[in-house]
Parts: structure tokens; C-alpha cells; sequence
């Protein structure tokens, strides 16, 4: 076994896993920690903990230290200093006539590098900016151009839901997004309402995909004859969540339409394709761009 502390440079962000040596951390704990990119200030979100040393992929660095009341007030210091060269950058951006959008700066930790993160359509040669901004701030400079989702991210929301975003909340990494996905969570395909802050596909289709695909094994499509306690009928709705059907069952006198629980029904025949809501032919145009550019976007 081995112990190890989880450890959030960004919130949000992802977690990192580190060697706490003879300490002891809780959640909530600052610690300055190592990384290929220098010394990071750093949240511990998971204390103390042991797992098995085969679940370990690669090997643990140590947190150096908990951090001090000087490091905190320096790392304070930094985010001052970010606001500051925002607006330096953004005057140097004009100056140069460059098209682009500065979203966001980092001073890192150790003061080694400022990283200055922007938006563009296509590249930019930000090669004069950069011999100005390193003249300014007598350090290095890194200029990196994110997508779309990853502004937003930076920026901070929320969504339709009322919510803070999710990519703000607590979603570390971005995946590709389908209209399968909204289609098999049986969703309205408008773009207006399927399509998060950033324009793109919304990301929960994503990581609630996975819940669906398992609930969906095991049930019947619309259209499938099925028998219930009350006779056969046919499948008009299912509710993939709740994991109930409604089922139209015809008799020589009535129609019935109730709802069933999956485990009070029995599968007579399937359909192979369950059939799609009609859709507008501009809505799946648009719906297959933003497809498409959310694919660019994680190839990039």
C-alpha cells in the first residue's frame, strides 16, 4: 500500500496525486508542490489516503512543503499582478494590430514564466508581442492559444440548468460531444437548447452519456410489442432514467395507455431503430457544425 494526498492547482481542475512523506493533510491544506512547470500553489481536496501501489502509473512526487503565511500572501501578490499585465497585454495587442482575444493571465508561482492565454480565428504571429511583453516584465513569456470551451471555462458562468457551469464546477477535462448523445437522452434537438454557454454541444451530454447507454440495454425501443399484467401493447414513451415505459394496449373495446416498470414487462419483439423526432432541416445543420467543431476543438 501506498499513502497518497490529492492535491488542485486550478480550481476547477484536475486533481494530482503526491507523496506526503511522514505528514499529515486535510482538505482545505495549502501546500507548495513541484511540477514540470516549476512550483505550484496548490489545494489539497483529498487527504491521507493509502491505495494499492498497482493503481500507481507513475512515480509520486513529493509535496515539499505546507505552504506558509508567506506563500499565500505571495501567491495573493501574483493574482494582483495578473490583473495588472492583463491590461498591459491587451494595450500591446492593439499596439501590434493583432486579431485576438487575451482571455486570461497566470504568473506561475516561482515567478519563472507568465503565461498569456488568448482566442483566435486561425494563428497568430505574436512573435513582436512577445520581445515587448518580456521587455516589460523582465521574465519569460508564453502566449497560448485556447478553444472556445476553454474560455469559458476561464471565464466562469452558468448554465441553462441555473447552475455554475459544469466546466467550472467540477469538470477537469473536455470530451467530444455527439447528437447521438442527445438523442439516445431523448432531448429536444434545438440548438438553443442543447448548446452550453460556449456554443458548443453541452457537456453533460458527455458524462451522463454513460448512465444512459446502460439503462438503454435493458430497454425496449418506442414501437416494440411488449407484454405487461394487462396484455400486449406497444411501446409510445420511454423514461430511460426512471426506467419506466408507456404502453398502449388495445382491446375489441378500449385503449389503455399506462406505464410500466421495466421489470413488469416482457420484451416480445424489439424495433431496430427507434424512430427520431422530425427535426428542422437548418437545426441539424447547425447541430452537425457544432458536431463538428467540438471535434476541431479536442484535435487541437
Amino acid at each position: 500500500m501506498k499513502t497518497i494526498v490529492g492535491i488542485r492547482i486550478k480550481k476547477p481542475g484536475k486533481v494530482y496525486y503526491f507523496d506526503p512523506g511522514k505528514y499529515r493533510y486535510k482538505v482545505g491544506d495549502f501546500v507548495i508542490v513541484e511540477t514540470s512547470l516549476g512550483e505550484e500553489y496548490a489545494e489539497v481536496v483529498i487527504p491521507n489516503k493509502e491505495i494499492s501501489e498497482d493503481k500507481i502509473v507513475a512515480q509520486l512526487k513529493p509535496i515539499k512543503r505546507k505552504a506558509t503565511e508567506k506563500d499565500k500572501k505571495h501567491y495573493e501578490e501574483n493574482k494582483r499582478k495578473e490583473k495588472e499585465a492583463f491590461g498591459i497585454a491587451i494595450k500591446n495587442i492593439k499596439k501590434h494590430k493583432l486579431d485576438m482575444n487575451l482571455v486570461d493571465v497566470e504568473y506561475k508561482f516561482d515567478n519563472s514564466k507568465i503565461l498569456f492565454y488568448f482566442t483566435a480565428d486561425g494563428r497568430i504571429d505574436f512573435r513582436e508581442l512577445v520581445k515587448d511583453l518580456a521587455a516589460i516584465f523582465k521574465t519569460r513569456i508564453e502566449l497560448r492559444q485556447i478553444g472556445i470551451r476553454d474560455e469559458i471555462k476561464r471565464i466562469g458562468g452558468n448554465g441553462i440548468c441555473g447552475r455554475e457551469l459544469c466546466c467550472c464546477s467540477h469538470l477537469a477535462n473536455f470530451e467530444t460531444v455527439s447528437i447521438k448523445m442527445a438523442k439516445e437522452q431523448n432531448l429536444s434537438l434545438t440548438p438553443s437548447k442543447i448548446s452550453g454557454s460556449c456554443g458548443r454541444l453541452m457537456c453533460c451530454l458527455k458524462y451522463e452519456q454513460e448512465v444512459y447507454e446502460e439503462k438503454l440495454k435493458r430497454l425496449p425501443k418506442v414501437g416494440a410489442i411488449v407484454k405487461t399484467e394487462e396484455g400486449e401493447g406497444i411501446v409510445e414513451n420511454v423514461e430511460t432514467l426512471k426506467e419506466i415505459v408507456k404502453v398502449k394496449i388495445e382491446d375489441k373495446d378500449s385503449i389503455k395507455h399506462k406505464r410500466f416498470p421495466i421489470d413488469k414487462i416482457k420484451i416480445i419483439k424489439d424495433v431496430e431503430t427507434e424512430e427520431d423526432d422530425e427535426v428542422e432541416d437548418s437545426d441539424l445543420k447547425e447541430l452537425e457544425k457544432l458536431e463538428e467543431l467540438d471535434k476541431q476543438d479536442m484535435n487541437n
